[in-house]
């Protein structure tokens, strides 16, 4: 089936680390978020895909090129970023008449539920959740709890936990649809899409046994974790005879793990990678191609973008840093708030709970600390940004910080 999949926004929510490449461009697991969603939708039964690109969209075309997984795969462009109706919009005329699919390509969705998606139709995925008023609620049939009827975007109270996972199955000719009016939020809706298709036909509810919208930091450590549950160990890159590889590890060719490092998985090293001596790795940790970590570092459920490094005698956890990100010798980062409550990040100008009990930093590309320097819990470092020799830091530090 003929999918269309979203990827023209930048993702202000995830600041910096979109300062200079589009939200579903970042990495978890050894590949890009917006590559993890294609590959599902290829397995799940996609015949043709349609990336809808933007912001840096080059990064993204030069990536995947014009194949991925043996499926054509073509592009379009969203000149602005005016919601996501204006996306699939923008796709329009490369779609032939036949049903499409619709999904994000920030979110990961499982496998065996996006199966049973493409084989329904008219269809959205659906998924229970704790704070419903963060999201669009569905609305079903009295008595079909498997027929939606509408969607109720963030409702102060809503009717139920059941919310839209923003991947779609419509009817051929729902792109008549797509010119749909400016919604309160000053967006073109394609829930307004999903309600004109409910008004006409039975639009089924397919329930997703695990889903996950990437749309802040955080949450790019959760898709980490989750994706790398499921790794395998395969070692091709080069390993000392002295380092002691535990649980699933994937050690890349190119990758060079030093004398007397220790890794407790799930861990991926990339290609190019190095680590050690003497360094110790774990906990659903992803290190980016060309990153190093030096002598006797600690990383723990940390992302390393490409480039980046870690001096010696640094301790790393629960973080992610940006591209070419580099911590000075004796760098320490706090992942824990002494009162038990969650950390707090800022996103978009606010301080908001991230929800995780443990939460290092989020440091965009390019920044750079002294040595010993000391980050605490939920720090935000802007791209480019540095520290000074000894310098304890509690509060983010932004080069030019827009809401």
């Amino acid at each position: 089936m003929q999918t269309v999949v979203l990827a023209a926004g930048e993702g202000t929510r995830m600041r910096p680390l979109t300062a200079a490449q589009p939200k579903p461009m970042l990495p978890v697991a050894g590949k890009p978020l917006l590559e993890h969603t294609l590959d599902r939708a290829v397995e799940a039964g996609a015949n043709r895909l349609i990336v809808v690109v933007g912001y840096e969209s080059d990064r993204v075309r030069d990536h995947f090129g014009s194949q991925h997984g043996g499926v054509d795969l073509e592009y379009a462009v969203q000149e602005q970023q005016r919601g996501t109706a204006d996306a699939v919009n923008a796709a329009a005329e490369l779609l032939t008449n036949d049903p499409f699919v619709v999904l994000n390509g920030d979110a990961l969705y499982d496998q065996a539920s996006l199966n049973t998606l493409y084989s329904n139709g008219p269809a959205v995925g659906s998924y229970r959740v704790d704070n419903p008023s963060a999201y669009g609620v569905l609305q079903l049939a009295e008595g079909d709890d498997s027929r939606v009827t509408g969607v109720v975007e963030k409702p102060a109270n809503p009717e139920s936990n059941l919310i839209n996972t923003g991947a779609y199955v419509f009817p051929a000719d729902a792109e008549e649809l797509l010119s749909v009016e400016t919604s309160e939020r000053g967006e073109l809706e394609l829930t307004d899409v999903l309600e004109a298709v409910c008004n006409r036909e039975s639009v089924t509810a397919v329930p997703f046994d695990r889903w996950l919208d990437v749309g802040r930091p955080w949450e790019l450590l959760a898709a980490n974790e989750w994706l790398l549950e499921s790794l395998s160990t395969r070692l091709d890159g080069e390993i000392h005879e002295n380092a002691d590889l535990n649980g699933p590890v994937v050690v890349e060719e190119g990758a060079t793990i030093r004398s007397g490092v220790s890794i407790d998985g799930p861990v991926y090293v990339d290609s190019g990678a190095t680590v050690g001596p003497n360094a110790y790795i774990r906990g659903s940790t992803y290190l980016a191609p060309d990153s190093k970590v030096g002598h006797s570092v600690e990383v723990k459920n940390s992302i390393l973008m490409a480039g980046a490094t870690v001096g010696h005698l640094s301790y790393v956890g629960d973080s992610v840093l940006g591209q070419r990100v580099n911590f000075g010798a004796g760098t320490k980062v706090a992942n824990l708030r002494h009162d038990g409550q969650p950390v707090k990040l800022t996103v978009k100008g606010d301080r908001v709970s991230t929800g995780r009990r443990k939460l290092g930093v989020i440091v965009g590309d390019d920044a750079k600390t002294g040595i010993n320097t000391s980050l605490n819990a939920g720090v935000v470092l802007g791209a480019g940004m540095t520290t000074e020799p000894g310098e304890v830091l509690d509060r983010d530090r932004w080069e030019d910080f827009k809401s």
